[in-house]
This record gives structure tokens, sequence and C-alpha cells, in this order.
């Protein structure tokens, strides 16, 4: 599992490196800040999400790191910062960071709605499918994992998680 992720990963168009599309990684956000706040590069320091220093992309991002390494309240506070809650991408990390906080339905919903949106939105599917795997869905997550293959989101980062989640790597 571990060499298709490499030559998967080696194979990925740098495109797809893009925000919530490559695997999350701790930064200060997750290392450094406290609570809501996210690690602003320009000023070298932590800021409350609010900030105006801080677009959507950057709160949203942030919220994924903090979701993605066990601060799902913290997510959720950021994600209240966002001038845009509407978008795609602020509804699937709502949807994640809200399943990771341990409401598996509401994330679902919030799934269902960026899906709505968007429904070439390989992140939220891959959200979708592994929280149902998480709750011993598989044929839910295999249906997922063959809408993105099939709508052109193989190779991608949702792609690859999932199929790591399938093969039992619990690490995404």
């Amino acid at each position: 599992m571990k060499v298709y992720f490499a030559i998967l990963a080696a194979l990925m168009p740098l495109s797809a490196l893009a925000a919530g599309t490559a695997p999350p990684v701790k930064t200060k956000t997750s290392e450094d800040c406290t609570g809501s706040q996210i690690y602003d590069a320009e000023s070298k320091t932590c800021v409350d999400s609010g900030d105006s220093r801080l677009n959507d992309a950057e709160r949203i991002e942030g919220a994924r790191e903090l979701a993605s390494f066990g601060r799902a309240n913290d997510a959720l506070r950021v994600l209240a910062t966002l001038e845009d809650p509407t978008t795609p991408d602020a509804l699937t990390l709502r949807g994640y960071a809200t399943r990771k906080g341990g409401d598996f339905q509401a994330g679902v919903a919030f799934y269902h709605a960026a899906i709505k949106i968007d429904p070439e939105n390989w992140q939220a599917r891959s959200y979708l499918a592994q929280g149902l795997l998480e709750e011993g869905d598989r044929a839910g997550a295999e249906a997922q994992l063959c809408l993105i293959r099939a709508g052109g989101g193989r190779g991608t980062w949702p792609e690859i998680s999932l199929v790591q989640a399938l093969g039992g790597d619990s690490t995404y």
C-alpha cells in the first residue's frame, strides 16, 4: 500500500497540491498557536482567525490542519470566522471538523451540501467515504471511490487517501 501511495504521489500533478488536496502537515498553526488562532507567515505570529490579515483560504487550510491533528473544536471556531461559509471548500471542511468532533450525521450533511454545489468535489467525497468506512459502511465508501475515479479524480490526494483508508491505513 505504501508503494502504491509513493507511485501515485510521484505522478500527482502539481495542481493537485492545492489546499485540501495534499496530505495535511503540521505547521506552526497546530504546533504553536492556541485555540482558534492561525499562524500568519507575514507577521510571523499566531493571530486570531477573525483577523483581517487572513483570507478564507488561509482559514480553511488552518481549520483542516487543526481538525486533522485532533483539534476539531478549534477548527470549527476558525470556520465560524469565514467571510463566505457557503463555498464547497468551507462546507467540506465544516463537515470534516464536525465529523472529527464526533457528530457523524451533521458532518455527512455538510459533505452532501458541498457535493450538491460541486459534484466533482473529490475532497468532500473522500471525507464522506472515510466517515462511512469508520461507521462500518465499506460498500458506501467504495461507491464514493468509484465516483471519484469515474469523475476524473484518479491520482488526486482525495483518491489516494481513500485508497489508503480502504487498505486499512487510518492515518488520514
